[in-house]
C-alpha cells in the first residue's frame, strides 16, 4: 500500500492583497518499529557515567552476594582442607567476612566498572548477528581487570577460613614477609584459567537470555526478571 499523505495548506491574506503560506503537514506511514536500535538514532555514549554506574552496581552486587554466601563458601574451603581426615570446624563461619569485603568491593566495582564501557565499544565494533562475542570479551576483559584484586582476596581469604591467620591485616603481613609480594598471587595462573572463561560465559548468556527475553516480551526487563536471568546464567 502507498504510503498515506495528508497535507493541509492553510493561507491567510495579507494587507496588501497577496498570500503567505502558513503550514503544510505531512505524515507518512511507518512500518512496525524494529526492535533493533541500530537504526535509531543513537544516544551519545558517556564513558564517565557508564564507569560511575558501573563501578556502584558492581561494588554493592559484590558486597551483598559476599556477605550472604560467606558461610557457604567458608563451609567448602574447610571440607576441601579436611580431605586428609581432618576435622572440619564449625565456629567462626564469618570469620575473616570484613577482610573479604574490602578485597570484594573494589573487585566487583571494577569488573563492572571495566565490563560495561567495554561492552557498549565492543557492541559498535561487532555486527548485531555477532553481539554474543561482545559480551564474551567484554565479559573476560572485565575478569582480567578484577583479578588483580580478586586473586590476593581469594588467597587471603582462604587462608582465614581454614585458620591460619586471625586477620586480614596479620595475613597480608605475614604471607609478604615470608612468600614476597608474589606470595599474594600464588595461583594466578590457575585462577584466569578457570575465571575468565567462566566470567566470559556467564556474562554472555545474561546478555543473550535478556535480549531474548525482551524480545519475546516486547518491552524492558524489570528488576526480579534480571535477577532471576542472572541466576540461571550463573548456574553454567
Amino acid at each position: 500500500m502507498a504510503p498515506l499523505t495528508l497535507a493541509v495548506d492553510t493561507t491567510t491574506k495579507t494587507a496588501s492583497g497577496g498570500k503567505m503560506h502558513i503550514a503544510q503537514l505531512e505524515t507518512r506511514s511507518k512500518p512496525f518499529a524494529s526492535l533493533s536500535t541500530r537504526g535509531e538514532e543513537e544516544k551519545p555514549f558517556d564513558f564517565l557515567r557508564t564507569v560511575f554506574e558501573g563501578v556502584i552496581a558492581g561494588g554493592t552486587a559484590g558486597v551483598v552476594v559476599e556477605t550472604a554466601l560467606y558461610p557457604i563458601d567458608t563451609i567448602k574451603t574447610r571440607l576441601q582442607a579436611a580431605r586428609g581426615g581432618g576435622q572440619i570446624a564449625w565456629k567462626g563461619l564469618y570469620s575473616g567476612l570484613a577482610g573479604n569485603i574490602a578485597g570484594v568491593l573494589p573487585a566487583s566495582a571494577l569488573f563492572v566498572g571495566v565490563y560495561e564501557p567495554a561492552k557498549q565499544k565492543l557492541l559498535k565494533v561487532f555486527p548485531e548477528n555477532l553481539s554474543a562475542f561482545a559480551h564474551l570479551t567484554a565479559g573476560a576483559i572485565g575478569g582480567l581487570a578484577a583479578s588483580f584484586v580478586r586473586v590476593p582476596t581469594e588467597v587471603v581469604k582462604t587462608r582465614m577460613q581454614t585458620g591460619q591467620f586471625s586477620s586480614a591485616p596479620n595475613a597480608v603481613r605475614l604471607i609478604v614477609s615470608k612468600e614476597g609480594f608474589k606470595g599474594l598471587y600464588a595461583g594466578y595462573g590457575s585462577f584466569l584459567l578457570r575465571d575468565l572463561p567462566f566470567d566470559a560465559i556467564q556474562f554472555c548468556i545474561y546478555e543473550q537470555l535478556r535480549i531474548g527475553y525482551k524480545v519475546a516480551a516486547r518491552r524492558d526487563l524489570n528488576d526480579a526478571e534480571n535477577a532471576v536471568i542472572g541466576a540461571f546464567a550463573g548456574n553454567f
